[in-house]
């Protein structure tokens, strides 16, 4: 180790002429690091900057920021699992796989696991919102503590995997399951340590992040060019900020935004989409070029929309285009992870490498298997980028390892809403009946509401709302059973509301669904002046007024239990 001025400074010219910068360079600090500390050893140590081509550091970035995606992934499932697919929820789980068990032929066994893999098939169903609660808080659990302490074993990233597989079937994003899978490599079998020395980080594991973030932004970029007319002629940015599924309070100037300033978005767009993805392969300085602008795109996503924790996922395995060098100032200099990478550093420049083991041997066996895997599982991938025919979001293997990727692909040129209305009304179609609006938690409803700024959390049910809008009810029949609920006063969907004007009241005689056009309101203009943030105008009814009676033989047609009134809260 140098811990003197002349020997530092004969380290750092050994390393340029074997080709190796050092992070002082890759900040383009342009100095010396280490070149005066002849008088103090412990600070020549601070001072010395880390090598380029190690990944200690980022296998810690990697893994605490996979962990905070889990967090919140898991943090959404325990605080709304029971109300959409639990016991009394609008699409159970235990029907679902139910419908599974008959398919495979009414058994428990190896068909029902690789068609639906989920754990929930070895628990006690008799009481299916305790499960889902159990998986829930055992993944935001384990996900905290590698988030906090920045350490991890394969057994715990196992377990997250297998938690969080068991939720995917029913509504969350196969993204987050391929970020995993990934993550468990990252880490040693049993030891819990940010600098595990007997554990280095697998480059094939690093490029096997890289590969994802390129296979994400090509397969978005082409589905794109391939898809809507207005990508191919720079327009669709004048659309996407008002019809995205739940736009935030940016969306709304970013909407507003001079004609020029949106092509250039989309042409932007497609230049980090399309082109920047393949610096990957070109060396480390034009990766880390990849891996800034990456990061930098999904950052600007997040500020104009609530894309729930999708673009914060996607900035995970551009943080494998980076390496110690240039992740070390996340680190303190005094101690700790940082201090370990220098010393790992100067022992290898040393030539005091450790002999490896038996278990490094395997250990670079699992890391070649792999890579052989992902390079398999990766064939029906990139033929589906290459076809005319591409689809997105699709998985090719039952565990959802290797998987496409995509969005936007088709831009909505008008938003559309549907506002569940009720009235004490006895009769639906008297002039004079009062039709009082429910308000969901973020999705536009009330015109003077400012839009809500809730990423990377994310409301499932008002994204779900969003699709609705541009279907039928028939196509959406969930809708329905969401009326039905709300004539009832049903506690588990009002939970997933923003407001009940019936609160404290009677429960409302009659429901129906509005279909509206919603527009920003022009800056500057009486509206906006007067706090509105939209402009609606009514298109038509979504579904006709509904109550329990004449909603009885629909429920029954499709197995859902009957809506009983339940008693009104105050």
């Amino acid at each position: 180790m140098a811990s003197t001025g002349g020997s530092s400074a004969s380290s750092v010219r050994k390393r340029r002429v074997d080709g190796r910068k050092t992070e002082a360079e890759c900040a383009d600090s342009g100095g010396e690091h280490g070149a005066d500390s002849s008088d103090d050893t412990e600070k020549g140590k601070r001072r010395q900057p880390l090598q380029t081509g190690t990944y200690w550091l980022t296998r810690v970035v990697l893994l605490r920021s996979v962990a905070f995606i889990y967090f919140v992934a898991f943090s959404v499932a325990y605080n709304q699992n029971k109300q959409l697919i639990g016991e009394h929820g609008l699409m159970p789980c235990k029907k679902y796989l139910d419908s599974v068990k008959r398919y495979v032929g009414g058994k428990i066994g190896i068909a029902a696991l690789a068609y639906t893999p989920s754990i929930l098939w070895l628990l006690d169903w008799s009481d299916m919102d305790a499960n889902l609660d159990a998986i829930a808080l055992g993944g935001m659990a384990l996900s905290a503590l590698v988030l906090v302490t920045g350490m991890a074993n394969m057994v715990i990233m196992v377990t997250l995997w297998v938690l969080y597989h068991s939720l995917v079937n029913v509504g969350q994003l196969c993204q987050l399951l391929e970020t995993g899978f990934l993550a468990i490599f990252l880490c040693p079998v049993w030891t819990l340590s940010q600098i595990p020395r007997r554990c280095p980080p697998s480059l094939i594991c690093i490029w096997t992040f890289r590969w994802l973030i390129v296979r994400i932004m090509l397969g978005a970029g082409l589905i794109k060019i391939r898809g809507d007319k207005c990508w191919r002629d720079l327009t669709c940015m004048d659309y996407h900020y008002e019809t995205q599924p739940v736009p935030n309070p940016m969306s709304y100037y970013m909407h507003h935004s001079p004609w020029w300033f949106h092509r250039f978005e989309t042409l932007s767009n497609h230049l980090i989409e399309l082109i920047f993805p393949f610096f990957t392969f070109l060396g480390r300085r034009m990766c880390m070029v990849n891996g800034a602008f990456q990061i930098l795109f999904q950052v600007v996503l997040i500020v104009s929309g609530n894309l729930s924790f999708l673009n914060w996922l996607t900035i995970v395995p551009s943080l494998a285009c980076f390496d110690d060098a240039c992740l070390g100032f996340l680190f303190h200099s005094r101690g700790g992870a940082k201090k370990a990478v220098l010393e790992i550093q100067n022992e290898d420049a040393a030539g005091r490498t450790p002999t490896p083991t038996k278990g490094m041997w395997i250990r670079r066996v699992m890391n070649i298997a792999l890579g052989v895997l992902i390079g398999c599982l990766s064939v029906p991938v990139v033929m589906n980028l290459f076809s005319s025919r591409q689809v997105m979001n699709t998985s090719f293997d039952p565990l959802r390892i290797v998987n496409t990727y995509g969005a936007f692909g088709s831009i909505t040129k008008e938003r559309t809403e549907v506002i569940f209305q009720g009235t004490l009304s006895r009769d639906p179609k008297d002039p004079e009946a009062l039709w009082e609006e429910y308000q969901f938690l973020c999705k536009p409803g009330d015109l003077y509401r400012r839009p809500c700024l809730i990423s990377p959390y994310h409301y499932r049910l008002d994204w779900l709302m969003w699709f609705a809008a541009f279907q039928t009810y028939e196509q959406s029949e969930w809708v329905i059973h969401i009326a039905g609920r709300l004539l009832s006063n049903d506690s588990t969907v009002l939970s997933l509301l923003d407001h009940n004007p019936f609160q404290g009241r009677e429960t409302p005689r009659w429901v129906r669904g509005e279909h509206f056009r919603y527009k920003f309101s022009p800056p500057g203009s009486s509206s906006a002046a007067q706090g509105k943030w939209w402009l609606r105008k009514r298109i038509g009814a979504y579904f006709p007024p509904l109550d329990l009676e004449g909603l009885r033989g629909y429920f029954q047609s499709r197995n859902w239990p009957h809506p009983h009134i339940q008693p009104k809260r105050s």
